[in-house]
């Protein structure tokens, strides 16, 4: 038996059909009396959009969502723009929402009743969901994940070589003859899987050079974020023994941590190098400028929005895990840069 449709909302609310879409759709010109009105007749039919049906009618949505922890992140930011760019070169449009990591958020998102249905696909960014609970999700739309919450191939998943990516940061640090090389931004619980792969390559960098790792190096903190690091820098400058080096697992983290340092009066890098992740604008422009591994965020976007694409059309049946490169950007928090070449390094991929 089907369900109730916009006719029988517009009959019982005595109304137009039109009127009943406009609300439905969220459209504009309706009073606010007139949709109260209307939403309780939907509310006492238990109206259901059929969106089946209106998608045969009107084609795809033409919109393709992207949720992200923290939309005031730098590195999500820069994404986002990468993520229209992609889509729009495929004729979509994208709508950008955060779940501030909760997995409650995350839940939501994935029920029958979602605003994901709204939308052709979906690009998510997941901190706290689990495998089990995205195969079972309630509506079925495409979906191809980002980030470094492991799934073990069971979607379609972009992300870079995160334990690569650190391990050649610590090695740049080693390189340079620092022999205390900290770590600020580990994680280890359940939704810290992307700081567990980052010191997981902190440690295999130290055991590549045969040197033990100190322990009261590696300074937990509970988000990448700026104040999160100038606390962390600031611990370990209290040590007997302080490091000489430190690895940020990303570069919010970085900027505090050198903030924190400018305030001991330590010098960058004359005292303490520092090195970090994302290769976010920002550090570009930081006094001194900030040693990163980028990742290219360009083909994270293209490659995430093509996959994504191909699952809408029917394709792309089986999962696929896609690792995209990154690279070690070598500035001023590292080695003293030459002014007129600081900024060549920093081209688009």
């Amino acid at each position: 038996m089907s369900g109730p449709t916009l006719r029988d909302v517009a009959k019982r609310a005595n109304v137009s059909i039109r009127t009943v879409s406009n609300v439905v759709n969220g459209y504009a010109p309706v009073s606010d009396e007139l949709r109260a009105r209307v939403q309780a007749v939907l509310d006492e039919l238990d109206y259901r959009p059929n969106l089946i049906a209106r998608n045969l009618k009107q084609g795809r949505t033409g919109m393709i969502a992207l949720v992200v922890p923290e939309l005031d992140v730098p590195y999500f930011a820069e994404l986002a723009r990468e993520v229209i760019t992609a889509a729009r070169a495929h004729g979509y449009v994208v709508m950008i929402d955060q779940t501030d990591g909760a997995v409650e958020r995350e839940r939501a998102l994935l029920g029958r009743d979602s605003r994901a249905m709204m939308f052709d696909g979906l690009l998510l960014s997941p901190l706290a969901v689990s495998a089990e609970e995205l195969r079972e999700r309630g509506n079925r739309i495409p979906i191809v994940l980002l980030g470094e919450h492991i799934f073990n191939g069971s979607f379609h998943h972009v992300a870079i070589d995160n334990v690569a990516a650190a391990r050649e940061a610590t090695a740049h640090l080693l390189g340079l003859g620092r022999r205390r090389v900290a770590a600020i931004g580990d994680q280890p619980y359940a939704t810290g899987e992307t700081a567990q792969l980052r010191t997981a390559g902190y440690r295999q960098a130290h055991a590549h050079a045969g040197l033990a790792v100190d322990e009261k190096l590696i300074v937990a903190t509970p988000h990448f974020h700026r104040r999160l690091g100038a606390q962390a820098m600031e611990r370990l400058l209290a040590l007997p023994d302080p490091p000489d080096a430190v690895f940020c697992y990303n570069d919010l983290l970085a900027l505090g941590a050198m903030r924190a340092l400018t305030r001991a009066g330590r010098r960058v890098p004359g005292d303490v190098a520092v090195v970090g992740v994302d290769g976010i604008e920002e550090g570009q422009y930081s006094t001194p400028s900030l040693t990163t591994v980028a990742p290219d965020k360009g083909e994270i976007a293209r490659t995430a929005v093509d996959t994504l694409m191909e699952s809408i059309s029917g394709g792309a049946a089986n999962p696929t895990e896609i690792v995209v490169p990154h690279r070690l950007i070598i500035r001023e928090s590292t080695a003293v840069i030459r002014e007129s070449t600081a900024g060549e390094d920093d081209a688009r991929w």
